[in-house]
């Protein structure tokens, strides 16, 4: 039996494949277990510098393997990180999500968890888990709102009905629109020019963004200090101000 999930690193960036064609790369508990496990190494190894998330056999993500939670009763969901092991706690350095064919149900709200999205030509993005009964539970409701009007939003979730990439890009849901087989690609161009960034500015960057939402209108400053200060103070940027006055690329140390 294959790998539920195929990891490769190239240079600082590691390419993670959902690696279940035969099940439209849905979800078991398995895989859920294992893309946990992944976006803790992506962390903790000081050589990576980013991610790419995306899916074997021209598909990104279906959601939830219903045949096999039907088998064994388990969700995929691992505590503390969510449905897929990653919607309920994303890397913290960036990821970026190479979507062909289509992003699902779960598999939508797998791609939300991303920071940046890369997808082919006709490629579909859709919530429809109102017409199975269900609802959008893992970051679906919570995030789709976030990144594009909430009429449409509402209308992606109330209807079921999917949107293609090339819609999904006019609202701003994608990045990056590219031909069918290249969303890998792309995603690695992008993820490679994220990747030659100092890492502690990344970090502190994402973590700002991600947090700031809930903070309070007259505490966002100073929480903002907080976060970015040891940045400012760092070798890094220090080392980032000489390399440019001295014409030559930076060498990070990540300290």
């Amino acid at each position: 039996m294959p790998e539920q999930l195929l990891t490769e690193r190239q240079g600082s960036v590691l390419v993670i494949t959902i690696n279940r064609p035969e099940a439209r790369n849905s979800i078991d508990f398995a895989t859920a277990e294992a893309l946990g496990a992944v976006c803790e190494t992506l962390d903790s190894d000081p050589e990576l510098r980013a991610g790419v998330l995306t899916g074997a056999g021209g598909y990104f993500c279906a959601g939830m393997d219903l045949k096999a939670f039907a088998k064994d009763g388990k969700p995929p969901r691992i505590p503390g990180r969510g449905f897929a092991g990653i919607t309920e706690a994303p890397p913290a350095k960036p990821l970026i999500a190479a979507i062909e064919g289509f992003a699902l149900a779960g598999g939508l709200e797998v791609a939300l968890s991303c920071d940046i999205l890369i997808a082919a030509r006709g490629a579909r993005f859709g919530l429809p888990e109102v017409k199975r009964g269900l609802v959008a539970s893992a970051g679906g409701l919570l995030r789709l709102p976030q990144l594009v009007p909430k009429t449409i939003a509402l209308e992606m979730i109330l209807t079921g009905d999917p949107i293609d990439a090339e819609r999904a890009a006019e609202l701003g849901l994608v990045n990056r629109l590219c031909e069918p087989g290249e969303a890998l690609e792309v995603a690695l161009e992008v993820a490679d020019k994220v990747g030659a960034n100092a890492p502690l500015a990344l970090a502190a960057a994402k973590r700002i963004v991600t947090e700031s939402a809930d903070w309070p209108g007259n505490d966002k400053w100073a929480r903002q200090s907080e976060i970015a200060g040891p940045v400012i103070a760092s070798e890094d940027a220090r080392e980032g101000a000489t390399a440019f006055a001295e014409k030559r690329a930076p060498q990070w140390r990540g300290r």
